[in-house]
């Protein structure tokens, strides 16, 4: 039997450092048949020409701007298909992969219904803290549940309505059946709506803790509670949720969203943030006018 190929695709925007970082582990993965991408997104900081001259076996893809998250991983996703991918893994250049990271996936992987599969995923400043190990999903108001799965022990394969973009192995049939990320996303709950389109397809998701990733977390929006973290944040939630809620929902929705939006407020100003405040709710209006492209 072959060894499926495995296309790896991280999207860089003015973070070389992480990203010579990020290839350093990949480059030392044991996994025999894979391709390495690099999706830059317009970086004016020499990314391209500084991962060539370190990576010079790494293909690369310069795009012309800043194109988001959603659409700089679909020009990766159609290289990698085009290509002739088996799977794609999906992941942040701000992250460090253990070298066993893609057999674990691999297998877990095997079941057809299977369709995404993830790692666990760790504080690459606490690196024995969990991250991200997926969560569950509110059939109500579509609200993630579970912590991320933060606080309960992660032993054996467990199945999600929620794995994270940060790292997603996706299956070729997946990305032919459901198709690519929703291009009005620029930047978060891109992933969320992709889970959610998978599993509707019939698909399944399953965080594997014998994969193991680290994360930096918070470096392509300038970090946590920034004023671009809270924008972007706050604008894709809406779209996500215009998108997704029907009929009678709206009416446990709207004001859990708006209880949600009064305490993260009452948050970012306690902690003197008001710039971000004001940006959150630039986001939420945002959000409400944007012309959507469903996916």
């Amino acid at each position: 039997m072959s060894t499926p190929l495995v296309w790896i695709v991280t999207l860089n925007w003015n973070r070389v450092e992480d990203t010579l970082a990020c290839l350093e582990t990949l480059t030392r993965l044991t996994y025999p048949n894979l391709k390495l991408l690099v999706v830059d997104n317009g970086s004016t900081d020499g990314s391209p020409s500084i991962i060539a001259t370190h990576y010079p076996a790494v293909k690369q893809i310069v795009n012309l701007g800043n194109f988001g998250f959603a659409r700089g991983f679909n020009i990766g996703l159609k290289h990698a298909l085009d290509a002739g991918a088996d799977f794609v893994l999906i992941l942040n250049n701000d992250t460090l992969a253990a070298p066993d990271l893609i057999e674990p996936l691999i297998a877990a992987a095997e079941p057809a219904q299977v369709g995404i599969t993830a790692p666990a995923i760790f504080y690459a400043s606490a690196p024995t803290q969990i991250w991200s190990a997926g969560a569950g999903r509110s059939r109500w108001t579509l609200d993630l549940t579970g912590d991320h799965g933060r606080h309960a022990p992660l032993e054996a394969n467990v199945e999600r309505e929620f794995v994270s973009g940060c790292a997603m192995l996706i299956k070729r049939v997946v990305l032919e059946k459901v198709g690519l990320f929703d291009e009005s996303f620029f930047m978060y709950y891109e992933d969320s709506d992709y889970c959610l389109r998978v599993r509707r397809a019939g698909f399944s998701l399953w965080v594997v803790p014998a994969a193991r990733l680290w994360h930096k977390v918070s470096g392509s929006s300038d970090g946590g509670d920034s004023p671009m973290e809270r924008f972007n944040m706050a604008r894709s939630s809406v779209l996500f949720y215009r998108k997704h809620v029907v009929s009678w929902r709206w009416l446990l929705v709207i004001p859990w969203r708006l209880g949600s939006a009064l305490k993260t407020t009452v948050r970012l100003m306690r902690l003197g943030r008001s710039q971000s405040a004001q940006a959150y709710w630039c986001g939420l209006w945002h959000g409400l006018w944007t012309n959507m492209v469903r996916a």
